[in-house]
């Protein structure tokens, strides 16, 4: 017996109109939570427009989608992923199959290749495809096994339902961040030095409530009452990092520290959620995204800075949460950076959610705008409370040879790197 995808009817009335609209072939996401017994399907997104016009299974078309995937991966909190993709084509669901399997193998690898938490035994690894006829309105239902290479195309149930996530309950956590990573000269080093933190993390243990639950255990107990919505906040308690006897000293062109406050929310299922769903991953991803996208800017490197010693400081941007409307207390996010309105915010969920999205709507009152310390005096080698302090906003995200420090509960990265 195959898979059950238990389906919010706002995502059936947001397939209905893309089934009306005069289009070609429309492919998008699929997204919601997994569990052990069935899956919840929340909210499905189109692939935006590519201006190059990729035809559908060619490679650019599949690198298309599987980065808009990874983006959307990046706007959801604990709990929620991307569980597949779907296609709404005139096309007989047999002639797609081979495009939907493609599909949602590259998705799968993209998304993965950026997570830094160790999976679970019990991870679900089935995602679901599903094609859709805009004329007879019929659809077709399978999966793959995205971790077997080998995976055929498994028949599963697609139920509709009014209230899918209206009893989900939501977990917040304000965590405060000090991290001091390594910076390799490959950011594939730089990724396995987070992962490192990671594990730090996973290793914590989480407090709900004020209380420790095994990591086996249900959140909550009894019987969950429909549209009553349920509130709990989490503590993390980590150990300190112990040296070993087995920790290597390596040379490295530079380093990065993280440091400030982070707001993580995570939203758990009614069908038997565990404590170890909570907030863990969020955390994780969270500030892994963050530096992602910072590291992702392009950085200048000045002929005469060869040689020189530098410290180079910016703000992380913050997280800012949008309710996806007419699912009770769900919500996505994004990040703004220090030189972006909400309007921006806007049209980002516009494009990469395809939902309205006002001002209004947005929370950015979790984090602060975070702000930082400008010294005239190299910092590199300096501890917190050695370095010298003077108040000044950071103006942008992008890379400047400035040195900077940094004293309050922001989210910022901290990038020292020797010129050789």
């Amino acid at each position: 017996m195959g898979r059950s995808y238990i389906v919010e009817d706002d995502v059936e009335e947001y397939l209905s109109k893309l089934c009306s609209q005069p289009a070609g072939p429309v492919t998008g996401l699929l997204i919601g939570q997994s569990s052990v017994q069935r899956d919840f399907v929340v909210m499905a997104t189109r692939t935006p427009q590519n201006d190059e016009s990729a035809a559908a299974g060619t490679s650019e078309y599949k690198e298309w989608v599987s980065e808009h995937a990874r983006q959307v991966s990046r706007m959801l909190p604990g709990g929620l992923s991307v569980l597949g993709v779907f296609i709404v084509s005139e096309s007989d669901a047999k002639d797609t199959l081979t495009t939907l399997r493609q599909l949602v193998f590259s998705v799968e690898n993209l998304i993965s290749s950026e997570q830094l938490w160790t999976p679970a035994e019990d991870d679900v690894t089935d995602c679901v495809t599903l094609h859709i006829n805009p004329k007879t309105r019929k659809t077709v239902c399978r999966t793959f096994d995205v971790k077997d290479p080998k995976s055929v195309a498994k028949p599963a149930d697609w139920k509709y339902q009014s209230g899918v996530c209206s009893s989900w309950a939501t977990v917040s956590c304000w965590l405060s961040i000090d991290l001091l990573v390594p910076l390799p000269d490959t950011s594939c080093l730089f990724q396995e030095e987070l992962k490192v933190w990671a594990q730090q993390i996973e290793r914590g243990v989480c407090v709900i409530d004020g209380k420790k639950l095994p990591e086996d255990s249900e959140i909550k107990t009894g019987q969950v009452k429909k549209n009553v919505r349920q509130t709990y906040t989490a503590q993390l308690l980590i150990a300190p990092e112990v040296q070993t006897v087995t920790d290597v000293v390596q040379r490295c062109g530079g380093c990065v520290s993280v440091r400030g406050a982070i707001h993580s929310r995570a939203f758990l299922h009614s069908n038997k959620p565990k404590a170890k769903l909570a907030e863990k991953r969020d955390i994780i991803s969270t500030v892994a995204t963050r530096v992602h996208m910072l590291l992702e800017e392009p950085s200048t490197q000045n002929e005469q800075n060869k040689g020189r010693k530098q410290t180079e400081q910016f703000c992380l941007p913050r997280r800012v949460f949008c309710p996806v409307k007419g699912s009770g207390s769900l919500s996505v996010c994004d990040y703004q950076f220090s030189d972006e309105g909400l309007s921006e915010m806007t049209d980002r969920f516009k494009e990469m959610l395809d939902m309205e999205a006002a001002e209004d709507d947005l929370d950015a009152t979790q984090e602060m705008v975070a702000e930082v310390i400008e010294s005239e005096t190299t910092a590199v080698g300096l501890g917190p409370s050695m370095r010298p302090k003077t108040a000044l906003r950071c103006p942008t995200h992008s890379w400047s040879p400035h040195c900077f420090t940094l004293e309050q509960t922001s989210p910022i990265i901290s990038s020292c790197r020797e010129r050789r």
